[in-house]
This record gives C-alpha cells, sequence and structure tokens, in this order.
C-alpha cells in the first residue's frame, strides 16, 4: 500500500513538472512567434478604427496580425518606418487601366490608358477601379487581359455604352444603352464589377443616367457620373435629387467646365457660384443626402477656382482619385500622391485625407475588407513619407499654389508582400 501512494505522488509530481515546461514553452513559443513582417516606430493611421499614433504591425500570412504600441517579436523582414506614415493601402477609384493596341479606342482598349502595375504600387496604391473603361461588350476582353494579369488589384466601373469608353460619337450613342445586359454582365462579373459609370455624354437626355441608375438598381451597385456637357448645362440639382440614389457618385466634383473657342456644347454646371464664390446651398444638402463627390482630377477636371473655396466653407470630398490616364499623369494631376499633397495644403486634415483615400472608397465600392488596418483585414499598406520642402501645385490653367508638406511612398505592401521599397527600408531586403 505504502509503494502504491509513493507511486501516486511521484506521477502526481511528475505530471505537474511536465505540464509546468510545456506551459513554459507555449509562452516562450508565443513571446518568439514568427511574423512574416514586422514595421515598426511608425505613426499608424488607420481612420476605420480611430488609430492615429505611433503603433507596430505584424504581418502574417497576407494578413494584419497585431497592431500594438510594441511587437517584440521575431519577422522575416523588419521594417523601420521611424518619421514615417504607415496608412492602409491606397484605393484610387478612378482610374483608366484598360490599355490595349487599338490606336481609335481612347480609354477602351486603346492607347491612353495605362497599364496598372506601373503606376500604382510606387504612388501606394494597392486597389485601382478603372472608370468606365469596358462596357458589357468589352468587359471580358478587360478581365481577360488586364485584371487576370495585374499584381494591383484591379476592379471596375463598367460603362453603361456596351462598347465602352472608346471615345467620340461611340459615347453619345443612346441605343447601345442597355440597364438589362449591363446588370446581367455586372451580376455575372461580381467579384470585379464594382459599379457603373455614364461619361461624357453631351446633350439634353436623362437616358444615360437612367438606364445606369437602373441596371446599378438591378445589380445593387454604384453608379458615377462624369456629367456631360450641353447647352444651356443641365442641371446638377435635378442629377442630384430627381436621378441618383444616396451612395452614388458625381465624379470631377471640383471641375469648372466651360465651351471652347469653337462652342462645343461642353459645359457643366459647377458647385461652386461662379459670381458669389459660393457653394450652392444644394450640394451640401446632396452630400447630406449621400451623393457621393469625388475629385477625379483628370487633365481638365480641376480647377483651384472650385476647389479653394469649396474647402474653404467646409465643403470636403468624400473621396480623392486620380482620373490616371497618358493625358493627365504628366500634366497638373500627376498622380494620387500628388493630389493627396494639393488638399492637405488647401486645409483638408491630415487623418481625413488618408480616410478619403482609404477606408471611404473601400465604403463607396461595397469593398469592406479593404481600406483599414484591422486584425485579420487583407495586408494592404502604404508606408508615407510627408517630407518638409518648398513645393508648388498648379492646375490645369497654370494658377499655382506652395506648401510646405508632400507625400511620397517608401513602401507598398500588397496582401502581405513587399511590392515596392523606395529606399530599402526592409531588413532584409528581399524575403529568403
Amino acid at each position: 500500500m505504502k509503494s502504491f501512494y509513493l507511486t501516486k505522488r511521484w506521477l502526481s509530481r511528475h505530471t505537474l513538472v511536465t505540464l509546468s515546461v510545456c506551459f513554459c514553452l507555449i509562452t516562450a513559443h508565443v513571446r518568439a512567434q514568427d511574423y512574416d513582417i514586422i514595421i515598426k516606430n511608425g505613426r499608424v493611421i488607420d481612420p476605420k478604427n480611430g488609430i492615429d499614433g505611433l503603433q507596430d504591425l505584424a504581418i502574417k500570412d497576407g494578413k494584419v496580425a497585431l497592431v500594438a504600441k510594441s511587437i517584440d517579436a521575431k519577422a522575416s523582414q523588419v521594417v523601420d518606418a521611424r518619421g514615417f506614415l504607415v496608412t492602409p493601402g491606397l484605393i484610387d477609384i478612378h482610374a483608366h487601366v484598360f490599355f490595349g493596341t487599338e490606336p481609335d479606342h481612347y480609354l477602351s482598349n486603346g492607347l491612353t490608358a495605362v497599364m496598372p502595375d506601373g503606376f500604382s504600387f510606387r504612388v501606394g496604391v494597392t486597389t485601382l477601379v478603372d472608370a468606365g473603361g469596358a462596357g458589357w461588350k468589352s468587359f471580358p476582353t478587360f478581365k481577360k487581359n488586364i485584371i487576370d494579369n495585374s499584381q494591383t488589384r484591379v476592379l471596375s466601373f463598367m460603362n453603361i455604352v456596351g462598347e465602352g469608353m472608346v471615345g467620340g460619337v461611340h459615347e453619345q450613342n443612346l441605343g447601345d444603352m442597355d440597364a438589362r445586359m449591363t446588370a446581367m454582365v455586372a451580376k455575372r462579373y461580381k467579384d470585379y464589377v464594382v459599379g457603373l459609370k455614364v461619361a461624357h455624354f453631351n446633350g439634353p437626355e436623362w437616358k444615360p443616367v437612367d438606364e445606369a441608375v437602373k441596371a446599378g438598381t438591378e445589380a445593387n451597385i454604384p453608379v458615377m457620373i462624369d456629367f456631360g456637357g450641353n447647352n444651356p448645362p443641365k442641371s446638377i440639382r435635378e442629377l442630384f435629387f430627381d436621378h441618383l440614389r444616396p451612395g452614388d457618385i458625381f465624379t470631377h466634383a471640383y471641375t469648372d467646365l466651360r465651351p471652347n473657342e469653337s462652342g462645343e456644347n461642353k459645359v457643366r454646371e459647377f458647385i461652386v457660384d461662379d459670381v458669389s464664390k459660393k457653394v450652392k446651398p444644394f450640394v451640401f444638402d446632396a452630400q447630406k443626402r449621400g451623393i457621393i463627390f469625388d475629385v477625379g482630377y483628370g487633365g481638365a477636371s480641376f480647377n483651384y477656382s472650385q476647389a479653394m473655396p469649396a474647402l474653404q466653407q467646409g465643403f470636403f470630398p468624400n473621396t480623392i482619385s486620380t482620373d490616371l490616364h497618358t493625358g493627365s499623369m504628366n500634366a497638373s494631376m500627376k498622380d494620387m500622391l500628388n493630389i493627396m499633397s494639393k488638399f492637405l495644403q488647401m486645409g483638408m486634415k491630415l487623418p481625413a485625407v488618408i480616410e478619403a483615400s482609404t477606408w471611404k472608397p473601400a465604403q463607396v465600392i461595397q469593398r469592406e475588407e479593404l481600406g483599414h488596418l484591422s486584425v485579420g483585414a487583407i495586408a494592404d499598406i502604404a508606408i508615407l513619407n510627408l517630407r518638409e520642402g518648398n513645393f508648388g501645385f498648379y492646375d490645369k490653367t497654370g494658377f499655382k499654389v506652395t506648401g510646405k508638406q508632400k507625400f511620397e511612398c517608401e513602401m507598398t505592401i500588397k496582401g502581405g508582400r513587399i511590392v515596392y521599397d523606395l529606399n530599402g527600408i526592409a531588413n532584409p531586403i528581399y524575403k529568403k
């Protein structure tokens, strides 16, 4: 009997020792958990989660694994972001990336659009939305040639014109605006089509807008309006309150579009009154109603004469975007970061500029898995340097203002993988 109790006591003590050792090993493993990437010492700005401060961020298996004041762990790569901003990957909801080889196809499989990967990661953009290049007839080609062959996440506002943004008379063809076919193709490619687009229509008819909204309602996606011209111009008040739904997008919000010397009927009503320089009261009402006002800068679609008084009166864009194509990228637009710098210079607060370039566009396109740094979120991240210096910012008219700060991209991470590193701040630079 005594032997039995001694054996039992020895087993109990041995079990406790074994459990203690196992617990210590598990604890040590948690403390020394391996991550793929740890970003240290950066100012994390994550508007969705209300974060704005010095934080470390860890990435594992393509996802955000941890955001904390200090992360003391091992990682395959460590990035020292001291002095930099760490934000969600930028989302440009108005770009033109249906590049192709057709010389007379403008922004639909044509030469005026650009290849996504050459113009995204170097400015912190991880998601580009092509704004109307493809219509329901050409979308399969766009997917095969561009979406399926890009590292950048490419989505689409599909054009209400079946042929897409081919340009010229094609975009005036009311007979090629088919809500039923557009909705059907949008639903078939719902993983890629995030909205519909109306663009460049010149005339008094409302059919392009109404057909797009009809298709958008059927497919449960928003509509982006590049409001065309007419002489006299169509009413934007009527557009906002009689034709669009909350969640629909008014792009080129700060443009001043006037007739050219030939008298072409490209005239659009402005949001800021030409005489009083006041934002029209119904514009504020439209934004409160849920109409999304998008910058859509472009080659000829942004004027300081509209933007400066609007911002001074508290009318800020919901989303910041480029309208990227070969006609805008080397003019006053340049890129996403240049536009963000302009809005910062005009008095928009830094967290608001980041929100309008990340979380808000993700909400607008109904892709809320993007645009934030929540634990478990896709690890799309931009590390930005807010450079100090003397910088010049000008618009299409040549009107110039100066500023002391300008965004520059130090690093872009897409899906947990470093895809752009300006100055080799990752250690090691290449993952072994």
